[in-house]
C-alpha cells in the first residue's frame, strides 16, 4: 500500500526557495510539485526523500510546523550592488558548518599539543593606518613582488603556504565538501574568515578566478589581523557600506598593489587592455583591481573608471566562459580544499590513536580507510 506523507505545503515551498534552484527544473524532476505546494496532493515517503536530496534540505525539517530560522553563524557582509543578501544557500551553510567543525577540532588539537596562539591575530584595528597595516602583514607573509612567482597559480600557492606556515588554516574549494556535483557560486560568496587565537581559518571559493582568489585571501587575512569573523563577496564593483569590509578591502588593495608602486607610471590609455594585463601579471591581481588602483592614483575620472570597469568585466566573463577545468588529481586537491596544515594534523592524530578513524574520514570527506592511508602517504605523514 502506498503511504503518502502529510507534509505541510509551506515546508515544501520553503525547501524549494532555500535551495535557490530554478522552479521549472524542479518541476521537471517532480511533476506533482505544484500540487504538493497547493496542498491538493501529497508526496510519498520516497518522493519526499528524493525532494529533500534534490533541495539539500534535512528530511526531518519537512515535519516541522513552520520553516526553521537558519541565520548565518558568522557576520554577513555580503552585498550585490551594495544591497544586502538575505537568504544563504544550503551550499554556503554546509560549507561554513564544515569549516567550523574542522576549526573546533584543530583548536582542541593545538591545545593538546600546547601550541602557542597565532601572534598577529587581533594586532590591528579599524583605526590602524591602511599603509602601515599592509606593511605589517607583508612582514609576516613575505609576499613582495619578487616573491610571487611567474604565474597566478604560483602566487596563490605561495600566499597560501605563507599563511599556513604562520598558523592560518586556509581552505580553498569550489565544491561543497567532496561533492563534485555541488559547485559553489562565487556570486553568492567569495570567502569567509573564522577568527580565533589558536586556529584562525579562512575559506576561499575555488570557483573564482585565481586573481580573484588572491585578493579574497588577502582580504580575509585582514579580517584575521583585526580578529573579526565574517563572510564576504568583496569585488571591485561595490563599495562596501560596512566599515570592516571597507577597511579590509583597502588593506588588501594596498598589500597587493601599493599606491607607491604606481606613482609616476606612464599609462598608455590607447592600449588599455594590454596595459591592464601587463600590470595584473606584475602584481598578480585581477585587471579590475588594477583599474581600481589606477583610479585611486588619479589616472581616471570616476566616469572614466566605471566605463572602463564594465567593459573589462564583460571581457573577463567571456574569458571565464571559455575556460574549463578538469578538477585535477584528488589527492593533490584535497589538502588544498581542507588545508594542508589541518589535513596533516588530523592524519597524524588519527594514526597516533588520538582521533577516531570515523571522525577523520567524515572531516576529510573520505568513505574508505584506503583513501585515508593513500593521503597519509602522499603527505609523507606515514
Amino acid at each position: 500500500m502506498t503511504v503518502y506523507v502529510p507534509v505541510r505545503p509551506e515546508m515544501l515551498i520553503w525547501a524549494r526557495k532555500r535551495s535557490q534552484k530554478d522552479r521549472s527544473s524542479l518541476l521537471t524532476s517532480f511533476p506533482a510539485l505544484a500540487a504538493w505546494e497547493q496542498g491538493t496532493k501529497r508526496p510519498t515517503l520516497k518522493q519526499l526523500e528524493q525532494f529533500a536530496q534534490a533541495t539539500h534540505a534535512p528530511i526531518g525539517y519537512f515535519f516541522l510546523s513552520e520553516p526553521p530560522e537558519e541565520p548565518l553563524p558568522i557576520p554577513d557582509f555580503r552585498t550585490i550592488g551594495n544591497e544586502e543578501i538575505s537568504r544563504p544557500s544550503p551550499d554556503l551553510l554546509e560549507t561554513i558548518y564544515q569549516c567550523q567543525q574542522r576549526q573546533e577540532w584543530y583548536r582542541s588539537y593545538a591545545q593538546s599539543q600546547r601550541e602557542s596562539s597565532v601572534p598577529f591575530v587581533g594586532t590591528l584595528t579599524l583605526n590602524s593606518d591602511v599603509k602601515e597595516s599592509a606593511i605589517r602583514m607583508h612582514e609576516v607573509l613575505e609576499f613582495g613582488f619578487d616573491q610571487r612567482g611567474n604565474t597566478f597559480d604560483e602566487a596563490l600557492r605561495r600566499l597560501v603556504e605563507q599563511a599556513e606556515k604562520n598558523g592560518v588554516l586556509v581552505m580553498r574549494s569550489g565544491i561543497v565538501g567532496s561533492n563534485t556535483h555541488r559547485k559553489l557560486n562565487p556570486d553568492e560568496f567569495r570567502g569567509f574568515a573564522l577568527a580565533d587565537d589558536l586556529a584562525p581559518l579562512i575559506f576561499v571559493n575555488g570557483t573564482d578566478t585565481k586573481p580573484a582568489q588572491i585578493f579574497t585571501l588577502v582580504h580575509e587575512l585582514a579580517h584575521i589581523w583585526i580578529r573579526e569573523s565574517a563572510i564576504s563577496n568583496t569585488d571591485m564593483e561595490s563599495m562596501p557600506n560596512n566599515s570592516i569590509e571597507l577597511w579590509c578591502n583597502k588593506v588588501a588593495a594596498e598589500f597587493l598593489v601599493p599606491g607607491s608602486a604606481l606613482r609616476g607610471y606612464e599609462l598608455n590609455q590607447d592600449d588599455l587592455v594590454n596595459e591592464l594585463g601587463r600590470l595584473a601579471r606584475r602584481f598578480k591581481v585581477s585587471t579590475l583591481v588594477i583599474l581600481r588602483r589606477l583610479f585611486d592614483a588619479n589616472y581616471f575620472t570616476e566616469k572614466q573608471y566605471w566605463e572602463h570597469f564594465f567593459v573589462e568585466r564583460e571581457r573577463i566573463k567571456r574569458l571565464m566562459a571559455e575556460h574549463r577545468s578538469d578538477g585535477g588529481n584528488f589527492y593533490n586537491t584535497l589538502p588544498v580544499r581542507a588545508s594542508q596544515r589541518f589535513t596533516r594534523a588530523l592524519i597524524k592524530s588519527t594514526l597516533e590513536g588520538e582521533t577516531l578513524y570515523r571522525d577523520a574520514l567524515r572531516m576529510l570527506g573520505f568513505k574508505k580507510i584506503s583513501d585515508f592511508n593513500k593521503m597519509a602517504e602522499e603527505l609523507k605523514v606515514i
